[in-house]
């Protein structure tokens, strides 16, 4: 079960009700969704979170710091709109990339992502047979230090 802040809101009155349902065996893993950094910290104060879920991509990273300390701490960070959702990542350099590296820059962006840290999962969004394998041949695809670097100058 997830609970979801709005970024500014407490969130234990609503995350206590979960560990109190996670106590009674009801609920195994509790998560949440749309946390801010001091979110997570008072919802570890009441019970163990096992997954935040945010948005978060290559161009919009203003969660590098929650994503750090959720690898830090191994907690999953589930990645949604991992290709920029509604509107769509669009980016020279990593048009660029892509074309160098011989992958779609849809395959490069979930790419990076998955490098970005180790405790990464992606919520890509998919209607057709061939996007779903273009989006699993990206784990597949290890980008170099150089082209890392270069990425990161999209979000920075």
């Amino acid at each position: 079960m997830q609970a979801e802040g709005t970024g500014d809101d407490p969130l234990s009155e609503q995350f206590g009700a979960l560990a109190e349902l996670r106590q009674e065996g009801l609920i195994r893993h509790l998560g949440l969704s749309n946390v801010a950094l001091d979110q997570l910290t008072e919802a570890q104060a009441i019970a163990p979170v096992v997954t935040v879920q945010n948005l978060y991509n290559l161009a919009n990273r203003q969660d590098d710091a929650l994503v750090d300390r959720c690898a830090a701490e191994n907690i999953a960070f589930a990645a949604f709109f991992p290709l920029g959702g509604f509107t769509p990542l669009q980016s020279d350099t990593l048009n660029n990339v892509a074309a160098r590296v011989g992958s779609s820059p849809q395959q490069v962006a979930l790419a990076w992502l998955l490098q970005r840290s180790p405790t990464t999962v992606l919520i890509p969004g998919t209607s057709t047979l061939a996007h779903l394998r273009e989006n699993i041949a990206a784990a597949d695809l290890k980008l170099p230090a150089d082209v890392i670097e270069e990425l990161d100058t999209i979000g920075g």
